[in-house]
Protein backbone atom coordinates (compact mmCIF):
# COMPACT_ATOMS: atom_id res chain seq x y z
CA UNK A 1 0.00 0.00 0.00
CA UNK A 2 1.39 3.63 -1.11
CA UNK A 3 1.47 5.96 1.85
CA UNK A 4 -1.36 8.00 1.91
CA UNK A 5 -0.85 11.73 2.02
CA UNK A 6 -2.92 13.65 4.97
CA UNK A 7 -4.64 15.90 3.18
CA UNK A 8 -6.56 12.82 1.39
CA UNK A 9 -8.49 12.72 4.88
CA UNK A 10 -7.86 15.79 7.38
CA UNK A 11 -10.45 18.00 5.56
CA UNK A 12 -13.21 15.83 4.73
CA UNK A 13 -16.56 16.93 6.57
CA UNK A 14 -18.60 14.22 7.46
CA UNK A 15 -18.56 10.98 9.40
CA UNK A 16 -18.50 8.00 7.72
CA UNK A 17 -21.28 6.16 6.29
CA UNK A 18 -21.51 2.46 7.04
CA UNK A 19 -21.07 2.14 3.26
CA UNK A 20 -18.14 3.77 3.74
CA UNK A 21 -16.76 2.35 6.55
CA UNK A 22 -17.06 -1.49 4.81
CA UNK A 23 -13.77 -2.48 4.35
CA UNK A 24 -11.67 -0.52 6.18
CA UNK A 25 -9.96 -1.85 9.27
CA UNK A 26 -10.47 -1.05 12.50
CA UNK A 27 -8.06 -0.44 15.93
CA UNK A 28 -8.66 -2.26 19.23
CA UNK A 29 -10.11 1.04 20.27
CA UNK A 30 -12.56 1.04 17.58
CA UNK A 31 -15.76 1.00 20.01
CA UNK A 32 -14.10 3.32 22.37
CA UNK A 33 -14.29 6.16 19.90
CA UNK A 34 -17.62 5.80 18.79
CA UNK A 35 -18.86 6.02 22.37
CA UNK A 36 -16.59 9.25 23.10
CA UNK A 37 -18.43 10.37 20.01
CA UNK A 38 -15.27 10.45 17.94
CA UNK A 39 -15.85 11.41 14.04
CA UNK A 40 -14.43 8.69 12.47
CA UNK A 41 -12.42 9.04 8.81
CA UNK A 42 -10.90 6.53 6.60
CA UNK A 43 -6.48 7.14 6.79
CA UNK A 44 -4.61 4.19 5.96
CA UNK A 45 -7.20 1.32 5.39
CA UNK A 46 -8.60 2.19 8.92
CA UNK A 47 -11.53 3.94 10.47
CA UNK A 48 -9.78 6.64 12.61
CA UNK A 49 -11.25 9.58 14.61
CA UNK A 50 -10.06 12.29 13.15
CA UNK A 51 -11.51 14.26 16.22
CA UNK A 52 -13.90 14.09 19.27
CA UNK A 53 -16.87 16.72 19.99
CA UNK A 54 -14.61 19.57 21.47
CA UNK A 55 -12.90 19.88 18.66
CA UNK A 56 -9.27 20.06 17.32
CA UNK A 57 -8.83 23.49 18.64
CA UNK A 58 -9.58 22.54 21.74
CA UNK A 59 -8.03 18.99 21.94
CA UNK A 60 -4.53 20.55 20.05
CA UNK A 61 -4.44 23.10 23.40
CA UNK A 62 -5.21 20.58 26.02
CA UNK A 63 -2.28 18.30 24.44
CA UNK A 64 -0.15 21.10 25.27
CA UNK A 65 -1.18 22.05 28.72
CA UNK A 66 -1.87 19.03 30.27
CA UNK A 67 -2.45 15.70 28.39
CA UNK A 68 -4.09 13.99 24.81
CA UNK A 69 -4.79 9.93 24.57
CA UNK A 70 -3.99 9.31 20.58
CA UNK A 71 -4.99 5.91 19.11
CA UNK A 72 -1.93 5.00 16.68
CA UNK A 73 -2.75 1.30 16.53
CA UNK A 74 -2.64 1.64 12.71
CA UNK A 75 1.05 2.31 12.67
CA UNK A 76 3.30 -1.11 12.27
CA UNK A 77 5.41 -3.09 14.62
CA UNK A 78 7.72 -5.60 14.05
CA UNK A 79 11.09 -7.08 15.95
CA UNK A 80 14.16 -7.69 14.06
CA UNK A 81 15.98 -10.94 16.00
CA UNK A 82 19.34 -12.25 15.37
CA UNK A 83 22.79 -11.78 16.34
CA UNK A 84 23.13 -9.95 13.04
CA UNK A 85 20.03 -8.07 13.48
CA UNK A 86 21.27 -4.53 13.89
CA UNK A 87 24.20 -5.19 11.23
CA UNK A 88 21.59 -6.10 8.95
CA UNK A 89 19.35 -3.00 9.29
CA UNK A 90 21.90 -1.01 9.12
CA UNK A 91 22.14 -1.43 5.54
CA UNK A 92 18.66 0.08 4.99
CA UNK A 93 19.57 2.97 6.53
CA UNK A 94 21.73 5.86 6.58
CA UNK A 95 21.83 5.79 10.45
CA UNK A 96 23.44 4.17 13.73
CA UNK A 97 22.36 0.70 14.59
CA UNK A 98 25.15 -1.24 16.12
CA UNK A 99 26.34 1.46 18.19
CA UNK A 100 22.92 2.29 19.60
CA UNK A 101 22.87 1.23 23.26
CA UNK A 102 20.89 -1.07 25.25
CA UNK A 103 17.24 0.79 25.71
CA UNK A 104 17.63 4.12 23.56
CA UNK A 105 15.64 4.96 20.86
CA UNK A 106 16.38 6.44 17.29
CA UNK A 107 15.08 7.87 14.03
CA UNK A 108 15.73 6.54 10.92
CA UNK A 109 14.76 6.24 7.15
CA UNK A 110 14.35 3.14 4.80
CA UNK A 111 15.48 4.89 1.56
CA UNK A 112 15.45 4.04 -2.41
CA UNK A 113 18.57 2.41 -3.99
CA UNK A 114 18.52 6.03 -5.67
CA UNK A 115 18.89 7.33 -2.02
CA UNK A 116 15.41 8.88 -1.33
CA UNK A 117 12.85 8.16 1.49
CA UNK A 118 10.67 5.15 1.53
CA UNK A 119 9.38 6.14 5.43
CA UNK A 120 10.64 7.20 8.06
CA UNK A 121 10.24 5.17 11.72
CA UNK A 122 11.69 4.82 14.58
CA UNK A 123 13.48 1.51 16.25
CA UNK A 124 14.57 1.02 20.26
CA UNK A 125 17.76 -1.90 21.12
CA UNK A 126 16.09 -3.98 23.38
CA UNK A 127 18.73 -6.25 23.50
CA UNK A 128 17.32 -9.42 22.69
CA UNK A 129 15.77 -7.35 19.46
CA UNK A 130 15.30 -4.53 17.57
CA UNK A 131 11.68 -2.83 18.34
CA UNK A 132 10.66 -0.99 15.16
CA UNK A 133 7.42 0.71 14.70
CA UNK A 134 6.50 2.38 11.03
CA UNK A 135 3.99 4.30 9.57
CA UNK A 136 0.40 2.79 8.95
CA UNK A 137 0.05 3.67 5.65
CA UNK A 138 3.49 2.09 4.66
CA UNK A 139 4.06 -0.94 6.85
CA UNK A 140 2.90 -3.65 4.41
CA UNK A 141 5.11 -2.45 1.98
CA UNK A 142 8.12 -1.01 4.68
CA UNK A 143 7.90 -4.72 6.23
CA UNK A 144 7.58 -6.40 3.42
CA UNK A 145 10.90 -4.14 1.89
CA UNK A 146 12.85 -5.20 5.28
CA UNK A 147 12.17 -8.59 4.86
CA UNK A 148 13.27 -9.03 1.43
CA UNK A 149 16.39 -6.98 1.43
CA UNK A 150 17.63 -8.61 5.24
CA UNK A 151 15.30 -11.75 5.94
CA UNK A 152 18.54 -13.85 5.48
CA UNK A 153 20.30 -12.18 7.98
CA UNK A 154 17.78 -11.64 11.08
CA UNK A 155 14.03 -12.77 11.49
CA UNK A 156 11.40 -10.24 10.94
CA UNK A 157 8.70 -10.05 13.07
CA UNK A 158 5.41 -8.43 12.04
CA UNK A 159 3.33 -8.07 15.83
CA UNK A 160 -0.27 -7.36 14.58
CA UNK A 161 -1.73 -8.43 17.80
CA UNK A 162 -0.27 -5.61 19.56
CA UNK A 163 -1.51 -1.88 19.67
CA UNK A 164 -0.41 1.28 20.37
CA UNK A 165 -0.93 4.34 22.19
CA UNK A 166 0.84 7.74 22.81
CA UNK A 167 0.41 10.01 25.78
CA UNK A 168 1.64 13.02 25.07
CA UNK A 169 1.56 16.75 27.22
CA UNK A 170 2.96 18.22 30.18
CA UNK A 171 1.04 16.28 32.21
CA UNK A 172 1.39 12.81 30.99
CA UNK A 173 4.08 11.72 33.31
CA UNK A 174 2.12 12.30 36.18
CA UNK A 175 -0.63 10.80 34.91
CA UNK A 176 1.34 7.70 33.44
CA UNK A 177 2.72 7.30 36.50
CA UNK A 178 -0.23 6.58 38.94
CA UNK A 179 -0.51 3.60 36.75
CA UNK A 180 2.95 2.04 35.57
CA UNK A 181 5.00 3.02 38.38
CA UNK A 182 8.46 3.58 36.99
CA UNK A 183 7.95 5.42 33.79
CA UNK A 184 8.88 8.98 35.13
CA UNK A 185 12.96 7.25 35.16
CA UNK A 186 12.69 7.48 31.46
CA UNK A 187 13.75 10.22 29.63
CA UNK A 188 13.51 11.34 26.03
CA UNK A 189 13.88 8.88 23.36
CA UNK A 190 14.46 6.06 26.18
CA UNK A 191 12.06 2.32 26.39
CA UNK A 192 11.49 -0.15 28.90
CA UNK A 193 9.21 -2.85 29.31
CA UNK A 194 6.79 -2.78 32.29
CA UNK A 195 3.15 -4.35 33.11
CA UNK A 196 0.03 -3.12 33.46
CA UNK A 197 -2.78 -5.69 35.00
CA UNK A 198 -0.85 -8.31 34.12
CA UNK A 199 -0.27 -7.28 30.33
CA UNK A 200 3.25 -6.38 29.13
CA UNK A 201 3.80 -2.70 28.08
CA UNK A 202 6.79 -1.36 26.05
CA UNK A 203 6.72 2.08 26.77
CA UNK A 204 9.07 4.90 25.07
CA UNK A 205 9.44 8.35 25.75
CA UNK A 206 8.49 9.60 22.71
CA UNK A 207 6.14 11.32 20.56
CA UNK A 208 5.10 13.18 17.22
CA UNK A 209 4.11 16.70 19.34
CA UNK A 210 7.10 18.40 20.47
CA UNK A 211 6.01 17.44 23.97
CA UNK A 212 7.14 15.09 26.86
CA UNK A 213 5.50 11.99 25.86
CA UNK A 214 5.35 8.62 25.89
CA UNK A 215 4.18 5.78 23.14
CA UNK A 216 3.10 2.69 24.94
CA UNK A 217 2.81 -0.82 22.95
CA UNK A 218 0.07 -3.03 24.35
CA UNK A 219 -1.69 -6.75 23.68
CA UNK A 220 -4.87 -5.64 21.62
CA UNK A 221 -6.83 -7.23 23.56
CA UNK A 222 -5.84 -5.04 27.44
CA UNK A 223 -5.34 -1.81 24.60
CA UNK A 224 -9.30 -0.51 25.48
CA UNK A 225 -8.70 -1.39 29.47
CA UNK A 226 -5.78 0.74 29.02
CA UNK A 227 -7.27 3.94 27.50
CA UNK A 228 -10.21 3.71 29.68
CA UNK A 229 -7.52 4.06 32.52
CA UNK A 230 -5.69 6.30 31.40
CA UNK A 231 -8.81 8.48 30.50
CA UNK A 232 -10.13 8.09 33.97
CA UNK A 233 -6.97 10.63 35.02
CA UNK A 234 -7.86 14.35 35.61
CA UNK A 235 -5.25 15.20 33.43
CA UNK A 236 -6.00 13.13 29.96
CA UNK A 237 -8.63 13.47 27.28
CA UNK A 238 -8.76 11.48 23.73
CA UNK A 239 -7.28 13.50 21.16
CA UNK A 240 -7.79 12.48 17.03
CA UNK A 241 -5.30 12.61 13.75
CA UNK A 242 -6.98 16.62 13.35
CA UNK A 243 -4.56 17.61 15.88
CA UNK A 244 -2.02 15.27 15.78
CA UNK A 245 -1.38 17.12 12.40
CA UNK A 246 -0.87 20.19 13.66
CA UNK A 247 0.97 19.37 17.01
CA UNK A 248 3.26 17.60 14.57
CA UNK A 249 3.55 20.78 12.05
CA UNK A 250 4.22 22.73 15.01
CA UNK A 251 6.70 20.82 16.23
CA UNK A 252 8.63 20.92 12.69
CA UNK A 253 8.28 17.34 12.45
CA UNK A 254 7.46 15.84 8.54
CA UNK A 255 4.72 14.00 7.70
CA UNK A 256 5.14 10.87 5.47
CA UNK A 257 3.51 11.37 1.97
CA UNK A 258 3.55 15.05 2.15
CA UNK A 259 6.54 16.20 3.32
CA UNK A 260 8.67 13.81 2.84
CA UNK A 261 8.56 10.86 0.15
CA UNK A 262 10.11 9.10 -2.57
CA UNK A 263 10.93 12.17 -4.63
CA UNK A 264 13.00 13.61 -1.88
CA UNK A 265 16.58 12.36 0.06
CA UNK A 266 17.19 12.99 3.51
CA UNK A 267 19.51 16.16 2.54
CA UNK A 268 16.48 17.83 0.64
CA UNK A 269 14.26 17.13 3.61
CA UNK A 270 16.60 18.76 6.32
CA UNK A 271 17.05 15.83 8.36
CA UNK A 272 20.90 15.91 8.38
CA UNK A 273 20.58 15.44 12.13
CA UNK A 274 19.31 12.09 11.80
CA UNK A 275 22.58 10.96 9.93
CA UNK A 276 24.89 10.17 12.68
CA UNK A 277 28.84 10.89 11.54
CA UNK A 278 30.03 6.95 11.79
CA UNK A 279 28.20 6.95 8.41
CA UNK A 280 28.71 9.62 6.51
CA UNK A 281 31.98 10.19 4.76
CA UNK A 282 35.06 9.96 6.95
CA UNK A 283 33.01 7.93 9.70
CA UNK A 284 34.24 4.45 10.35
CA UNK A 285 31.54 2.42 8.62
CA UNK A 286 30.75 5.27 5.90
CA UNK A 287 28.19 4.91 3.25
CA UNK A 288 26.72 1.13 2.96
CA UNK A 289 23.05 1.79 2.37
CA UNK A 290 20.76 2.35 -0.43
CA UNK A 291 22.09 5.59 -2.43
CA UNK A 292 25.06 5.93 -0.67
CA UNK A 293 26.11 8.06 -3.33
CA UNK A 294 23.93 10.35 -3.71
CA UNK A 295 23.08 11.06 -0.08
CA UNK A 296 26.44 11.42 1.16
CA UNK A 297 27.91 13.35 -1.65
CA UNK A 298 24.83 16.14 -0.92
CA UNK A 299 25.85 15.96 2.70
CA UNK A 300 29.57 16.88 1.88
CA UNK A 301 28.04 19.66 -0.41
CA UNK A 302 29.94 17.92 -3.70
CA UNK A 303 26.58 17.27 -4.89
CA UNK A 304 24.02 21.00 -5.45
CA UNK A 305 20.23 20.36 -3.96
CA UNK A 306 18.01 21.49 -6.15
CA UNK A 307 15.40 22.07 -3.55
CA UNK A 308 16.09 22.10 0.41
CA UNK A 309 12.98 22.08 3.22
CA UNK A 310 12.17 24.88 5.40
CA UNK A 311 9.43 26.33 8.13
CA UNK A 312 7.17 29.34 6.75
CA UNK A 313 5.59 31.80 8.96
CA UNK A 314 2.66 33.86 6.94
CA UNK A 315 2.61 37.40 7.54
CA UNK A 316 -1.19 37.65 6.90
CA UNK A 317 -3.68 35.61 8.75
CA UNK A 318 -4.17 33.48 6.00
CA UNK A 319 -3.97 29.56 5.94
CA UNK A 320 -1.47 28.42 3.25
CA UNK A 321 -2.22 24.84 2.05
CA UNK A 322 -0.24 21.92 0.67
CA UNK A 323 0.59 22.28 -2.69
CA UNK A 324 0.24 26.13 -2.79
CA UNK A 325 3.31 27.69 -5.00
CA UNK A 326 5.78 30.27 -3.59
CA UNK A 327 7.25 32.38 -5.35
CA UNK A 328 9.95 35.74 -5.02
CA UNK A 329 9.58 39.28 -5.71
CA UNK A 330 10.15 38.57 -9.24
CA UNK A 331 6.82 36.53 -9.38
CA UNK A 332 8.88 33.42 -10.46
CA UNK A 333 7.70 30.18 -8.98
CA UNK A 334 10.79 29.43 -6.17
CA UNK A 335 8.58 26.18 -3.90
CA UNK A 336 5.95 24.77 -2.80
CA UNK A 337 3.93 24.40 0.39
CA UNK A 338 4.02 20.50 1.80
CA UNK A 339 1.96 20.77 5.07
CA UNK A 340 0.44 23.94 6.59
CA UNK A 341 -2.42 25.41 8.58
CA UNK A 342 -2.98 27.66 11.06
CA UNK A 343 -1.04 27.31 14.32
CA UNK A 344 -3.40 26.81 17.69
CA UNK A 345 -0.61 27.48 19.89
CA UNK A 346 0.98 30.82 17.71
CA UNK A 347 -2.50 31.79 15.92
CA UNK A 348 -0.70 32.09 12.92
CA UNK A 349 -0.44 30.21 9.60
CA UNK A 350 2.86 28.22 9.78
CA UNK A 351 3.79 25.73 6.75
CA UNK A 352 7.09 23.32 5.62
CA UNK A 353 7.85 23.88 1.91
CA UNK A 354 10.72 23.20 -0.51
CA UNK A 355 12.43 26.15 -1.63
CA UNK A 356 15.01 26.43 -4.22
CA UNK A 357 18.23 26.77 -2.07
CA UNK A 358 19.20 30.70 -2.76
CA UNK A 359 15.37 31.18 -0.91
CA UNK A 360 16.16 28.75 2.11
CA UNK A 361 17.68 31.33 4.15
CA UNK A 362 16.05 32.70 7.22
CA UNK A 363 14.56 35.60 6.84
CA UNK A 364 13.58 34.99 3.23
CA UNK A 365 10.65 36.69 2.25
CA UNK A 366 8.18 34.98 -0.65
CA UNK A 367 4.82 35.30 -1.81
CA UNK A 368 2.15 31.94 -1.12
CA UNK A 369 -0.22 32.04 -4.02
CA UNK A 370 -3.42 31.29 -2.66
CA UNK A 371 -6.16 31.18 -4.94
CA UNK A 372 -4.65 33.99 -7.35
CA UNK A 373 -3.90 36.41 -3.85
CA UNK A 374 0.24 36.42 -2.76
CA UNK A 375 0.67 36.19 0.57
CA UNK A 376 3.69 37.33 2.77
CA UNK A 377 5.78 34.40 3.83
CA UNK A 378 9.33 34.35 6.09
CA UNK A 379 11.31 31.31 6.12
CA UNK A 380 11.43 30.60 9.69
CA UNK A 381 13.34 28.14 11.52
CA UNK A 382 11.87 25.14 13.06
CA UNK A 383 10.26 23.93 15.98
CA UNK A 384 7.81 27.13 15.40
CA UNK A 385 6.88 26.20 19.08
CA UNK A 386 9.70 24.78 21.20
CA UNK A 387 9.60 21.66 21.94
CA UNK A 388 9.78 20.02 25.78
CA UNK A 389 11.41 16.82 25.47
CA UNK A 390 12.30 15.50 29.11
CA UNK A 391 16.16 14.79 28.19
CA UNK A 392 16.81 14.43 32.21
Amino acid sequence: MACVPWFQFALQENRLSATEATGLLTTPLNALHLELGARMVPFAGYSMPVQYPTGLMAEHLHTRSAAGLFDVSHMGQLRLVGADAAGAFETLMPVDVIGLPQGKQRYGLLLTDEGTIIDDLMFVNRGSDIFVIVNGACKAGDIAHIQTRIGQRCEVIPMPERALLALQGPQAVTALSRLVPGVDKLVFMTGAGFTWNGADLFITRSGYTGEDGFEISVPADSAEALARALLAQSEVKPVGLGARNSLRLEAGLCLYGSDIDTTTTPVEAALNWAMQKVRRLGGARAGGFPGAGTVLAQLDGAMRLERQRVGMIARERVPVREHVKLENLDGQTVGEVTSGLLSPTLNQPIALAYVQPDYAAAGTELFAMVRGKPVPMVVTPTPFVPNRYHRG
